[in-house]
């Protein structure tokens, strides 16, 4: 099933995870605080992201936009549940720019749909849906902007649109998001001047 569709219709199955065992859901907590330091971890379920066999050669060198098609709770709710295989690393939420981190970074996420760009990328979800701009907020855009910023400082990656790129350019993606309303240049100026 495709990444969006899950997205789209797994909130009303979201509330099933609650009724799990709490060994089925529970998960590794990071070890000290979260890689982005205004993050609130809320984990990922272990069955829907990989941790790398070799972390420390793993090499960051893109940051994915995407729009989640879908509200902030349920899309971290759908991270959680075990059986959704998606995930992404952060999700930043339309109304107050609030940032969960759902994956760690040395981690690997399962958001892109192509196995090298996840590998090589982290991915950051965003509420809202691609037809609805009013969900891209000036907080939203500011603290999702801040947040790249400093993936971008602490990975070396340049702040660029060749390295920050929405999910509809990772090769071989069916996807839109962040769709015609994301507007990549006030974006990538924000990125550019978060200190």
């Amino acid at each position: 099933m495709h990444r969006r569709r899950i997205i789209q219709y797994a909130a009303a199955t979201v509330g099933a995870a609650a009724v799990l065992p709490s060994s089925v859901r529970a998960v590794a907590a990071p070890k000290g605080p979260t890689d982005y330091a205004s993050a609130r971890w809320v984990p990922a379920a272990a069955a829907n992201y990989t941790v790398p066999s070799r972390p420390s050669e793993r090499r960051i060198d893109r940051v994915v936009i995407h729009v989640a098609q879908q509200l902030f709770t349920p899309t971290t709710g759908i991270f959680s549940t075990p059986s959704k295989q998606v995930s992404a690393h952060y999700v930043v939420r339309s109304g107050d720019g609030h940032v969960a981190q759902c994956v760690r970074e040395k981690d690997i996420a399962w958001h892109a749909g192509n196995w090298n760009w996840n590998t090589r990328s982290i991915g950051i979800e965003h509420e809202g849906w691609v037809d609805r701009p009013e969900f891209f907020t000036d907080v939203m855009y500011v603290r999702s902007a801040g947040l790249t910023a400093d993936i971008c400082d602490r990975h070396g990656i340049p702040r660029d649109r060749e390295h920050i790129v929405g999910h509809h350019e990772v090769p071989g993606s069916d996807h839109t998001d962040p769709g015609v309303h994301w507007d990549w240049e006030r974006y990538l100026r924000l990125v550019r001047d978060a200190a």
